[in-house]
């Protein structure tokens, strides 16, 4: 079992659930929600919308602060507008950029704050959800969320590979059946990092909370690629998610920054 203890909530019988899952496909979840789903799962929320762990969430959902006035230097392709939602003790940023606002490819920048500035690393393909990105998220729009979201917990089918993320390792990240191209998606959970989009960080990937509410969606991940479109979530090749584990330092405050090349530049 992971570091994480399984969260012991029952999940109500009218539960709905899509997602890169999508229905049947998903067999797992956590031990007190099996039908818990990456991507979206709906869930009326214990703290009511609009908080996580008693703060006020911005209006976008994103759940990393920061001070505008006292945002970090430049990141290559971020204009001022997304580069003041960095909080300001970020050093570590996983930057996702989508090939265009309704197009399922990216690409994905690791990036590292040094005294000589942000400092890139790693560069791998990813794919975003089937239809794009949206500053407004819904509850199955097939479009991933934009914003600056922190990156607090990790988690797969797979034994922890030597991430510092607390990492929960269940079964209930088993996956099964086809995505929007007929694509296998048996294994795309071996590794998730949960990207804290309209949930409560410190809690395993599979938890369902949804502090804004069950409409705007939620379990939007960072997890394995299976050669399609995701529901919401972003994907990285096996072995990229496996050294993106290995890379995130929660020391550092890693971020994830993702939205398509024009939102990005705002």
């Amino acid at each position: 079992m992971g570091r994480l203890t399984a969260l012991a909530v029952t999940l109500a019988a009218s539960t709905a659930l899509t997602g890169c899952a999508g229905g049947d496909a998903w067999t797992g979840g956590s031990a007190s929600n099996p039908s818990a789903a990456a991507d979206e799962v709906t869930h009326t929320p214990a703290d009511g919308p609009g908080t996580a762990q008693g703060k006020a969430l911005p209006k976008d959902g994103t759940s990393a602060e920061s001070t505008p006035e006292a945002a970090p230097e430049e990141l290559p392709g971020v204009g001022p507008r997304t580069l003041a939602q960095i909080p300001q003790n970020t050093r570590q940023v996983v930057l996702v950029t989508g090939r265009g606002k309704d197009s399922s490819d990216s690409e994905a920048v690791v990036y590292e704050r040094t005294s000589a500035g942000w400092q890139p690393g790693a560069t791998w393909p990813a794919h975003n959800a089937l239809n794009g990105w949206t500053d407004d998220h819904r509850l199955g729009d097939g479009r991933s969320p934009i914003g600056v979201f922190t990156l607090t917990d990790a988690g797969g089918l797979l034994p922890d590979p030597g991430t510092e993320l607390p990492y929960d390792q269940s079964t209930g990240f088993t996956i099964r059946g086809t995505g929007s191209l007929g694509e296998p998606l048996a294994g795309s959970f071996d590794y998730v990092v949960a990207i804290n989009y309209n949930r409560k960080p410190g809690l395993t990937p599979l938890d369902w909370t949804r502090p804004l509410g069950a409409g705007k969606g939620g379990g939007i991940w960072l997890h394995v690629d299976h050669e399609g479109p995701t529901q919401g979530c972003v994907s990285l090749k096996k072995e990229h998610m496996r050294e993106l584990l290995l890379t995130l330092d929660p020391g550092l405050h890693p971020v994830v920054v993702m939205g398509d090349a024009a939102s990005l530049r705002r």
